[in-house]
Formats: structure tokens, sequence, C-alpha cells
């Protein structure tokens, strides 16, 4: 049977088939290729841009921390040594979170003047860590 015509028929058209499947097959793997490279620059565009928010709530944090820090060495330097003990005896102890009355003979220590925006406390500044860009 092997010269047989209706052998070679089915033979011609399942070379065809496979070779249409197999250019079907080519043409979903590159489909499947192109959307995954459009998920990928979706994904770092995405990942960049939240990069860039954190950068800047890290600036914004570090000046926080910053201005805070000036504050505490203001209200050290009016504190007196009494009070900056009792302090101390206060963060020693984790139980306690509310701050403890002043006893009957010691002064109240006095609330800082309000401090205007945009005039920091003459203290240096220290170092700024180095967040460079992605």
């Amino acid at each position: 049977m092997r010269g047989s015509p209706t052998y070679s028929g089915h033979l011609v058209s399942y070379r065809g088939r496979c070779s249409a499947s197999g250019a079907s097959v080519v043409a979903i793997d590159n489909k499947i290729e192109q959307a995954m490279d459009l998920v990928k620059s979706h994904l770092m565009y995405a990942v960049r841009e939240e990069v860039e928010v954190l950068k800047e709530q890290i600036k914004e944090l570090y000046e926080r921390n910053s201005v805070l820090e000036r504050e505490n060495a203001v209200l050290k330097s009016l504190a007196n040594s009494d009070q900056l003990s009792q302090l101390s005896s206060q963060l020693a102890s984790p139980g306690s979170t509310s701050p403890q009355q002043p006893a009957a003979g010691s002064a109240p220590v006095p609330a800082p003047a309000p401090q205007e925006a945009g005039q920091p406390l003459p203290l240096p500044l220290p170092h700024q860590p180095n967040v460079s860009s992605a």
C-alpha cells in the first residue's frame, strides 16, 4: 500500500495540518511574549513611580526628624537637671506612658514659644542619607 494514492493523500494532509498547527503555535508564542513584555514594562513603570513616591516620603521624614531633633536639643537645654532625671526615670520604666505631675516644690517646665514656620533653630544638621534616583 505504499504507493496507494489514499495513503499519500493522508500523509500530505497530515503534514499540512502539522505545519499549520506549528505556525499557529509560533504565533501564539509570539503573542504571549508580547503580552509578557507589555506586563513587564507596565510593572517597571509602576515600580519606578512607587520608588519616586517613597524617596519623597523619606526626604520629608528626614526633614521632620531633623526638626524634632533640634526641638529636642532646645528643650533639653531649657530643662534643669531634676526635670531631666525625672524624664530619664520615666523612660526607664516602660509601664508609665503618661507624664508624671511635678512634685509639690518643683517648678513646672515652661512650654517653649511656638516657632514661626520657615525659621529653623540654629543647630547643625546631621548628615543626610544618600538617596539616588533609580
